[in-house]
């Protein structure tokens, strides 16, 4: 009997010692994927989805909107009939624009979004007033565009990433591409001829072996992960703290997405707690990266939306990023992990063989999209051969499917090569030259000229995609865009978060945008919405908007 006793003693001493082994390993594994994280709301997509559930709703009144931090009767003054004024100016020089706008946004939802929150939304009953933004336009030009009240513009809105080269490049783009596939009409399913040469020149640039087309950059990178999924056989992807990757629910953890993302790891951008995770989990198959992420690390992209004190910051340093895609690169390759890079804004951006080339760093997947359709929808996936391959010689039905109706449509196929071809010319190849040295040095000239005006109003950059930045606490920085569309900019419904110029800007040109951002500064700064009680800081103007939502929370 005793020796039972001691067998089974020793049987339940063992199988609590295996329990307590494997809790310790867990508690280990999520202490260590804690510290990964970033001590932001954004690097914590389930705590911020908590915290966004529970914010209020609340606007100021027109008293206390113009008078929100502090500012004597007579700045009020001043800041009232400068807006009546901004109203006024807005309606008689975009009626049509404007008109087209309302009429859409009856209808139109991407366009009532985007128009709720171009302003934060304590604004919005005062921007309602008839602070508008024309969201039509009639034609291009140039560097500029022209809306429906015959405004023109100069175009810093990059459409989104597409406009590189500038628009007369697209549109030429776009109908030489016609012209070639005119004969053939929307075949899909059946190739044109010219899928073969564009995939010799794609496979050229990035330097890889298979490519493959899709609709959409937010559709190539779900391919890419899926390929990563499908070949490791492992499920956790990782994705870096703010970063984008498309609206895909699975890249998009945490605000915006109404399913929680539960195999995504978002994580902290270049962070040592980051490597730890990735030298030691076995579940993760692949790393994403979005080269743009190295202008603002670990933070969301901004938007003039969010834009309530002057605690926007930005920095890009080539050689600590280089450095961190570099460690990056080793992990991988010692895990056996996937590493993508989603180059679907920046690509073609930084160089003609995009990050790859840019930062000397090569990676498992890349992804593209915007400037490489030549003015047309595409995404595109180009991979090394065995993360790009869909099927298992030994397992027929092991399989990894992706398919699109509208992949490799003749007119995107032609619009892409008569791209590709393009890039070979020797005045892109002038526009491509020193392209770095002259953007720095085109936004140190910037910010010497804001400097000189007496402004607090500086740029960040990073090649060609610059963000403004305030260097004065202030509530009321998310006006500098309608100054600047006033002087004749064109910025995109982020306002002046982010500035994405074209290459074929000229000297010149670069120098009558110049003049605007000064002019639109010193009007701001005369209106008063600038003005300063020399007491005030970010901090307190947070402390100020968390006392309000309390107050809303529980009025």
């Amino acid at each position: 009997m005793n020796e039972v006793i001691g067998i089974d003693t020793l049987a339940l001493y063992a199988v609590g010692s295996a329990a307590l082994f494997v809790a310790v390993k867990k508690a280990r594994a999520r202490a260590q994927l804690s510290f990964a994280k970033h001590r932001s709301l954004a690097g914590h997509p389930r705590m911020a989805r908590r915290v966004a559930a529970l914010l209020p709703s609340y606007t100021y009144e027109e008293d206390q909107a113009f008078a929100v931090d502090g500012a004597p009767p007579d700045v009020v003054a001043k800041r009232r009939a400068a807006f009546e004024s901004l109203i006024e100016r807005c309606q008689a020089r975009y009626p049509k624009t404007l008109q087209a706008g309302a009429e859409a946004a009856e209808t139109l939802s991407d366009l009532q979004f985007v128009s709720a929150y171009r302003t934060p939304f304590q604004f919005r009953k005062l921007a309602a007033k008839g602070l508008k933004v024309g969201s039509f336009v009639q034609s291009t030009e140039g560097v500029t565009v022209t809306d429906l009240d015959g405004n023109r513009f100069y175009d810093l809105t990059g459409s989104y990433g597409v406009n590189l080269f500038g628009n007369d490049f697209y549109k030429d783009c776009m109908d030489r591409g016609a012209d070639i596939v005119r004969v053939v009409g929307p075949v899909l399913g059946a190739y044109h001829p010219v899928v073969l040469d564009n995939l010799q020149r794609i496979k050229t640039i990035s330097g890889m072996e298979e490519v493959s087309f899709h609709m959409s950059g937010t559709e190539a990178v779900m391919q890419a992960v899926r390929l990563a999924r499908y070949h490791t056989g492992r499920k956790k992807l990782v994705r870096f703290c703010g970063s984008y990757h498309g609206w895909w629910g699975d890249v998009q953890p945490g605000i915006g997405n109404p399913m929680p993302a539960t195999d995504t790891l978002n994580l902290t951008e270049m962070g040592e707690g980051t490597l730890r995770v990735l030298r030691s989990r076995r579940d993760i198959a692949c790393v994403l990266i979005n080269p743009l992420q190295a202008l603002h690390p670990n933070a969301p992209a901004p938007s003039d939306g969010a834009l309530l004190d002057s605690s926007r910051k930005a920095h890009f340093d080539k050689a600590a990023y280089t450095a961190w895609l570099q460690e990056l690169r080793r992990i991988c390759d010692a895990r056996c992990i996937a590493l993508i890079f989603d180059e679907v804004f920046m690509g073609f951006r930084l160089a003609k063989g995009g990050a790859q080339e840019y930062f000397g760093v090569r990676a498992d997947l890349v992804t593209y999209g915007k400037t490489l359709g030549g003015g047309l929808p595409v995404g595109v996936v180009c991979g090394k051969r065995v993360w790009m391959r869909r099927f298992r010689e030994g397992s027929p039905a092991d399989i990894c499917f992706a398919r699109g109706t509208f992949n490799a449509h003749p007119y995107v196929m032609a619009a892409m090569n008569v791209f590709l071809k393009r890039l070979e010319d020797e005045d892109i190849a002038t526009l491509y030259a020193h392209v770095d040295a002259t953007w720095s040095q085109r936004a140190a000239l910037m910010n010497t000229r804001l400097q000189q005006a007496g402004l607090p109003v500086q740029v960040a950059d990073m090649s060609t995609v610059w963000t403004v930045l305030y260097t004065q606490p202030a509530s009321f920085n998310w006006l500098f865009q309608h100054y600047l569309r006033q002087e004749g900019v064109a910025l995109s419904w982020v306002g002046s978060a982010r500035i994405i110029w074209s290459l074929n800007f000229s000297d010149e040109e670069f120098e009558q945008v110049l003049q605007c951002f000064v002019r639109a500064g010193l009007a701001m700064q005369a209106d008063g919405w600038w003005w300063t009680d020399g007491l005030t800081t970010n901090k307190t103007i947070k402390r100020r908007l968390l006392r309000e939502m309390l107050a809303a929370k529980f009025a």
